[in-house]
């Protein structure tokens, strides 16, 4: 007479503990089966996978192995189905950021749905798909950065400089035109040649220029002609961070807001108009290789390339609807055709 075996499923700590029994009973493997209703040769491989290098086959030692490789097993794919691996690996190779394919996937596909911080957390799980992936980011780091930032703060360089917290609020809102944040880009970090970008907060309006050292007196100087190019009217207050090349900035006669340290998104405009040129400069690259032609061409772009948050004005057209110019009239700070 046969054995009837039902569906298969896995041993349970109960069967586990009656084959512990009935081998010190001293019952064979195809008896103890017959008694179990499973496999003789299920009941072998349990008892070799837990008896290895010598120790004896224990029942809540052998379960509790059982539990601890179940749960690494199942755990759920990192980007659940087929269909979401293949939709997000074909569009981080186009250069979309995780944040805009999670926020599509929902669009082109209503059934499916994704979290940006598990498309993150699948480039950086493993070096190989790091080197594949990271590349396509818009900031590649190689190593995810904390997400509480830095937990120190030291005190602010330019204590003259007018708080942040302090700048009102129809700044903070970008509800007029005139106030202006400046930052410096470095290059190649073993050069002194950098970039000094200025922006105006509500049209994105922006100055680039490249100057030779970090230093307060040329980054000041850099400025102060960037901005007197501009009707006085629209020059109204600047922000600055606590870099030391800031401090030659509270001389001037308008308002100067300092961020906080460490609180680069303070001033936001400028970090994202520095991001975007990078794609064009990427970090590490020595600035000697850029003529200041070639930079004003850059500047020329930036100011012509329609932008979202303006309605799909450029930079250019924004500043002169806000001044009320004539469309074809090009003031001297306008150099681009």
């Amino acid at each position: 007479m046969g054995i009837t075996l039902t569906a298969y499923s896995h041993m349970s700590l109960e069967e586990r503990e009656r084959l512990f029994g009935l081998l010190k009973q001293g019952k064979s493997l195809r008896s103890i089966a017959t008694i179990l209703g499973r496999s003789h040769t299920s009941l072998a491989r349990e008892i070799k996978r837990n008896s290895k290098y010598g120790r004896a086959y224990i029942p809540c030692r052998a379960q509790s192995r059982y539990e601890r490789v179940g749960r690494r097993q199942r755990k759920k794919s990192s980007l659940k189905n087929p269909q979401i691996y293949l939709y997000v690996r074909e569009h981080l190779r186009l250069g979309w950021s995780p944040e805009t394919i999670a926020g599509r996937l929902s669009q082109e596909h209503p059934d499916e749905s994704i979290v940006h911080e598990t498309i993150y957390q699948y480039i950086h799980k493993t070096q190989k798909r790091k080197e594949q992936f990271v590349k396509c980011l818009t900031r590649p780091h190689k190593n995810r950065r904390k997400y509480t930032g830095r937990t120190v703060q030291k005190p602010p360089r330019i204590p003259e400089a007018i708080p942040i917290c302090k700048r009102p609020v129809r700044i903070n809102t970008r509800q007029i035109v005139g106030h202006w944040e400046t930052d410096l880009m470095e290059g190649n970090r073993l050069s002194k040649q950098s970039l000094s970008v200025t922006i105006e907060r509500k049209s994105r309006y922006v100055k680039i220029s490249k100057i030779e050292d970090k230093t307060a007196f040329t980054k000041s100087q850099s400025i102060h002609y960037s901005l007197n190019q501009f009707p006085k009217k629209i020059i109204k207050s600047i922000t600055i961070d606590n870099g030391s090349e800031n401090t030659g900035c509270i001389d001037w006669k308008l308002p100067v807001y300092r961020c906080n340290p460490y609180h680069s998104w303070e001033k936001g405009s400028v970090e994202n108009i520095i991001g975007r040129i990078r794609r064009y400069i990427p970090k590490g690259t020595d600035l000697k290789n850029y003529t200041d032609h070639d930079i004003q061409a850059l500047e020329d772009l930036i100011n012509n390339t329609p932008r979202k948050c303006l309605n799909y004005l450029t930079p250019k057209e924004s500043l002169l609807q806000f001044l009320n110019y004539n469309p074809t009239y090009k003031p001297k700070w306008c150099t681009s055709k």
